[in-house]
């Protein structure tokens, strides 16, 4: 998998915070992209430390941010009428399939997303 561009969901990303190794060495060259969800999702933890802020901030950083742009919005409104999918579950996965990248995550309620190329890590 080394040198490909993927999408990474949220509980990716927080597992990677708290030190989840095997993580670390599965994103090591690779292109990590994140939707503006995810990102401001990664910033919603509940009284966030300065400190924490600051190593989300670098993480952030070392992703490519994916904004909410109309062609993905498109997508979403199919997903929605097609599948039951929580809004920022849709606008994740819708994100993936308008990059045509996989969607790593932990989260099996995206299988169901037929569209969607999906690593699922248990």
């Amino acid at each position: 998998m080394n040198g490909i561009s993927i999408l990474c969901d949220t509980n990716i990303l927080i597992n990677l915070l708290n030190g989840n190794i095997a993580i670390a060495k599965l994103l090591n060259g690779k292109r990590v992209f994140i939707s503006s969800i995810t990102e401001l999702e990664l910033y919603g933890k509940r009284n966030l430390t300065t400190s924490e802020s600051k190593i989300v901030d670098v993480l952030v950083n070392n992703c490519f941010v994916v904004d909410l742009i109309q062609p993905v919005k498109e997508i979403v409104k199919r997903l929605k009428r097609r599948y039951r999918i929580k809004l920022p579950d849709a606008i994740v996965a819708a994100t993936a399939i308008y990059m045509n990248i996989p969607l790593i995550t932990y989260d099996s309620d995206f299988s169901e997303v037929e569209e969607l190329s999906l690593i699922l890590l248990k």
